[in-house]
């Protein structure tokens, strides 16, 4: 949110349709051997194109020298303050695969993992499972008892899973098993909030429990992330005085948005067929912003894999012509976060950001990468500032002050 202005006395109903395409990672850093980000290598002739015709800049999540995870990428970059709205993992990614949560559930984010003998970890998801295994894991965990009652267990895709603890307590909070790297041993979980002690008993109750039942298997233990009971947010369509639509595969960006109180429309399992839930969104015309997510240039960086990411991006820069096809008013193209393939996971590093709309005179910018955003006439923004200047484009922003 923008400090001392509030948008909603300002945000006024209109015609304009605003597109935001979130690139999940979309930051990078130089290769050591070419001195290229992974923007700077790939062949990107239409993101180049919008960035010479739009208004550039970077963006810092959260704050300079804080890595943050996507949940608080992608709240600021609805406008909400990342530090006051604290969404736990867990609660998205469920809501997202369409479970309820009562007041009082806690839910947690969960990936199978594989562990030495020794007890460390060696991978934190498996090996990437198969949707078929990590099924059938989900599925052998689920009603497995705990101090809080039986653990609800559902898969998402691959390695990761949601796991529901029943009647946690109304805001309860406990800390997160995953070591966050290889080579060290599932941590235990502890309260994190007043009236949390049971949750993070139930929590270390379940993944003992879990890693004797896979033992032998596919994956030898279970991390969790992200637990927490439900909270709310601000309404964004209220704030805004938007129709939101929210177009992403992966659930836990799906959750979030309905907890934003945004249309989540079905979307399938790829980009592609969230492009085709995106065109069928503006023939309908009952929206008039469009949240699409793009997730893959994140999990390749996430892999170390520079090459891919690289090939990631190429696959988003062949998406633009599609989406400005549809003529959308303004188009913003941004990223949550960087995720460098060099540090192989997210990273603090500064997020190119680019809006295209009939008011934008063109920066001019040779290419869409973050050492040429440097210049750009956005400059350098807290990613909350995203959706004013998406508005303040779309011409639906009255004049502040008389």
């Amino acid at each position: 949110m923008n400090a001392g202005v509030d948008v909603a006395d300002l945000a006024r109903p209109g015609g304009a349709r605003i597109v935001l395409l979130v690139a999940d990672g979309l930051g990078g850093y130089p290769h050591p051997d070419t001195g290229l980000s992974e923007l700077e290598a790939a062949a990107t002739p239409n993101l180049d194109a919008l960035a010479a015709e739009g208004a550039c800049g970077l963006t810092v999540p959260v704050a300079p020298g804080i890595t943050p995870g996507s949940g608080p990428g992608h709240l600021a970059l609805f406008g909400y303050d990342p530090v006051a709205h604290q969404v736990g993992r867990g609660v998205m990614e469920a809501l997202g695969i369409g479970l309820g949560l009562a007041a009082d559930d806690a839910a947690a984010r969960g990936n199978f993992c594989s562990l030495d003998g020794s007890g460390a970890v060696v991978d934190r998801r498996a090996g990437r499972l198969s949707d078929a295994a990590g099924a059938g894991l989900a599925s052998l965990l689920d009603g497995m008892e705990s101090p809080a009652g039986p653990v609800l267990v559902r898969h998402v895709r691959g390695h990761r899973f949601v796991a529901v603890f029943p009647g946690a307590g109304t805001g309860a909070e406990a800390s997160d098993t995953d070591p966050g790297e290889a080579g060290l041993a599932p941590l235990p979980s502890r309260p994190l909030a007043g009236g949390s002690d049971g949750l993070a008993g139930a929590v270390n109750a379940f993944a003992d429990r879990a890693a004797r039942a896979l033992a032998g298997r596919e994956a030898h233990g279970v991390l969790l992330r992200g637990i927490s009971a439900p909270t709310r947010l601000p309404s964004f369509p209220d704030r805004y005085r938007l129709r939101p639509a929210a177009i992403a595969a992966y659930p836990m960006y799906r959750g979030l948005a309905q907890m934003a109180g945004m249309e989540v429309l079905d979307a399938g399992g790829d980009f592609e067929s969230e492009l085709a839930a995106l065109d069928r969104a503006f023939a309908a015309g009952g929206h008039d912003f469009f949240f699409l997510h793009y997730k893959p240039a994140d999990a390749a960086g996430e892999d170390g894999d520079f090459d891919a990411k690289v090939a990631a991006l190429e696959e988003l820069d062949a998406s633009i012509p599609r989406v400005l096809g549809l003529g959308p008013d303004v188009l913003v193209v941004a990223g949550d976060h960087a995720t460098p393939a060099v540090v192989a996971g997210h990273s603090w590093h500064p997020v190119p950001l680019v809006v295209r709309s009939r008011l934008t005179r063109g920066d001019g910018a040779p290419a869409f990468s973050e050492r040429a955003f440097r210049t750009g006439s956005l400059g350098t923004v807290s990613p909350t500032s995203v959706m004013t200047l998406a508005m303040a484009h779309a011409g639906r922003l009255a004049k502040f002050g008389p």
